[in-house]
């Protein structure tokens, strides 16, 4: 993969991956086609990732329907929109791919494949960076980012499992848990290094910055907790105690609270970040993860990894209102008119 360049098209956003770059011919002639499928209103579709079945399922917003489920790269985990909010990224992890596809319906645009095990990827706050996290070779790919281009600066080798990642503020530092050695890096982006490794308790997953940089929440999936740190002086300084299985992050969009789903417990905490306290739980069971917050900030989708479902819930109630069936091991979940990430 060395010297490998990505190189993105606006406003489509193809994109291919090359050992040179290449004519703007040769971009079209990369992709594999895939059939547009039927999509709700603009901005009303929801995306799905059904991990263990290699497939996507759409579902209808407003009507809780499902417009389409199609197949794609095995086990897609985790999803991010582009930063010029073009296009949506799939990670499909043993799929070895990215896959793009329309953020408001859902629709494919492009695929890229020969992207080894992207499990969880995200950008730099400055743009400059884009990181893919490899959890089951226990390494992270570091790309350089132009605003179109994608080029490889470093795969660097991270013991054990690199699952999820943050950056500080300054994008100086991303942030990575480590799975299988109960740990939290740090890696400077403009060295490609490892700056430092912590203890952070057993099977760390989602980490969290707070809105003023100044501590990494993260959830101990192999506990009950969530471990706030002071990364300047790489400490432990709280643990908010949680659920079982204290897993993800989504903030809810008013730069105050923010929620934690906790998979065994079947549950969802709300964390004040000005107190760092719980202030409230939800109840959804079935391996609660991944979270969207509509731009409202009325209700709140979550996928149910063991019960092939999605969850709706009410934020004003704090119960669920809606479940809908999808496909097996539901994990990344996306919609366009989302609440902000604060």
């Amino acid at each position: 993969m060395r010297g490998k360049i990505v190189v993105f098209a606006s406003p489509s956003f193809f994109m291919f991956v090359g050992r040179s770059l290449i004519a703007a011919c040769g971009l079209l002639a990369a992709f594999s086609s895939f059939a547009a499928a039927p999509a709700a209103a603009a901005g009303n579709t929801v995306v799905v990732l059904n991990s263990r079945d290699a497939t996507i399922t759409l579902l209808d917003q407003t009507t809780y329907k499902e417009i389409n489920t199609f197949p794609v790269g095995k086990e897609p985990h985790h999803l991010m929109p582009t930063p010029d909010n073009k296009s949506l990224i799939v990670a499909a992890a043993t799929g070895n791919a990215l896959l793009f596809l329309d953020p408001k319906s859902g629709q494919l645009q492009s695929q890229v494949k020969d992207i080894v095990d992207p499990y969880q990827i995200g950008f730099s706050p400055n743009q400059k960076w884009f990181i893919a996290n490899g959890l089951r070779l226990d390494r992270i790919d570091i790309y350089g980012y132009d605003g179109k281009n994608l080029k490889l600066a470093k795969r660097l080798p991270l013991p054990s499992m690199p699952s999820h990642m943050a950056f500080t503020a300054d994008s100086a530092l991303a942030f990575i848990t480590l799975q299988g050695s109960d740990e939290l890096a740090a890696v400077d982006l403009a060295t490609q290094k490892v700056k430092w490794t912590m203890p952070i308790g057993k099977q760390p997953a989602g980490v969290y910055m707070t809105p003023d940089n100044k501590y990494l929440l993260v959830g101990v999936m192999g506990s009950d907790y969530v471990a706030v740190v002071d990364w300047r002086t790489q400490k432990i300084v709280k643990k908010i105690k949680t659920g079982d299985g204290a897993h993800n992050f989504r903030p809810q969009g008013d730069n105050r609270h923010v929620f934690v789903s906790n998979r065994v417990a079947g549950s969802i905490n709300v964390l004040d970040l000005n107190t760092l306290e719980s202030v409230g739980s939800i109840a959804v069971p079935g391996g609660p993860d991944c979270m969207e917050v509509t731009a409202d900030g009325k209700t709140m989708w979550v996928t149910q990894r063991w019960l092939k479902r999605v969850s709706v819930v009410d934020l004003g109630t704090r119960k669920v209102i809606k479940t809908i069936a999808v496909g097996r091991s539901p994990h990344g979940i996306y919609f366009n008119n989302r609440a902000s990430e604060l």
